[in-house]
């Protein structure tokens, strides 16, 4: 018709070029994956390097003994933890290593009475849902110890960890979990204080307050509090800590190298950036995938 011209005999209905067209069918990020981008983004800036993270399944000696945590803790109990039947127990342990933490719970060492009881090698090799992504941080410092010459490194990690839970609005059996771990010669808990105002800074979040707590693998260990100006009221955003000497040590890293490291969920800023009140909304069965479609861009600065 444009070579003939016959179109101008022909009549044509106008075109609003103002009009809204049909949105285009296209995939949908959830909005834990949108939190968790931006804060895997957060860390790269900082110079971290992320971890491997794909074995759910761990054996308590990773996920408990090798981070010197008694195997009496409350933590190992059922009430806590998923033990796996079948494998219910892992095939091998490295054997040097699971010496020397045998010794530093039993007897001690390296400056620590330990805790003075019977390690038994059965309760280490049960296999378990790993309660959290420290399991991932003890074995990348296992393999840092054990590399010719100790370079200074920045890890991080963002995964899924397992805990019988009660389920309730803010609890589920599973979540993730957000790891933050330094490993440098000198390094201080002033050191901690100024990478955890730097993180948090760049996550939006700069009315900071710290809280001594315990950790059984951390000391000092400290609790992260911000200001919520919508509840009107101080909220723990996280736990921190310094790794003990009962717990570097044994696996061969130097004696002047010290180890700080942090941890939050990725739930709890993705409800409060979305305005989910139920946890159970934004994971598992009952989530609502028009909500999905419809999450608005998430800015963790606004």
């Amino acid at each position: 018709m444009i070579a003939t011209g016959s179109w101008r005999q022909r009549p044509f209905k106008p075109y609003n070029f103002s009009a809204l067209g049909l949105p285009p069918a296209c995939g949908h990020l959830h909005p834990l994956l949108k939190v968790r981008s931006q804060l895997r983004q957060i860390f790269l800036e900082m110079g971290f390097t992320e971890m491997p993270t794909d074995n759910f399944v761990e054996s308590s000696f990773w996920n408990f003994d090798a981070l010197f945590q008694p195997q009496q803790h409350p933590a190992r109990d059922q009430h806590d933890t998923f033990f796996l039947q079948d494998p219910a127990e892992a095939p091998e342990l490295p054997p040097g290593y699971t010496a020397k933490v045998k010794k530093v719970h039993a007897q001690g060492g390296y400056g620590s009475q330990g805790y003075k009881y019977e390690w038994r090698l059965e309760e280490a090799r049960r296999n378990l849902l790993r309660t959290h992504t420290t399991s991932a941080s003890a074995r990348a410092l296992y393999r840092l110890a054990h590399q010719e010459k100790f370079t200074p490194v920045k890890y991080f990690s963002i995964d899924r960890v397992f805990r019988n839970e009660s389920l309730d609005a803010t609890h589920l059996a599973e979540f993730h979990q957000v790891e933050g771990v330094v490993a440098d010669r000198g390094l201080t808990l002033g050191h901690l204080m100024g990478t955890l105002r730097q993180f948090f800074t760049k996550l939006g979040i700069t009315q900071l307050r710290f809280k001594p707590a315990y950790n059984p693998y951390t000391e000092p260990s400290m609790e992260v509090f911000s200001y919520h100006k919508g509840l009107k009221k101080w909220v723990e955003v996280g736990n921190s800590g310094v790794f003990r000497p009962e717990l570097l040590l044994p696996m061969g890293l130097p004696e002047n190298v010290s180890v700080i490291a942090w941890g939050l969920s990725l739930e709890r800023p993705t409800m409060i950036k979305y305005g989910i009140n139920n946890i159970r909304e934004l994971v598992g069965h009952r989530v609502n995938l028009q909500m999905v479609y419809d999450s608005p861009l998430c800015r963790l600065d606004a």
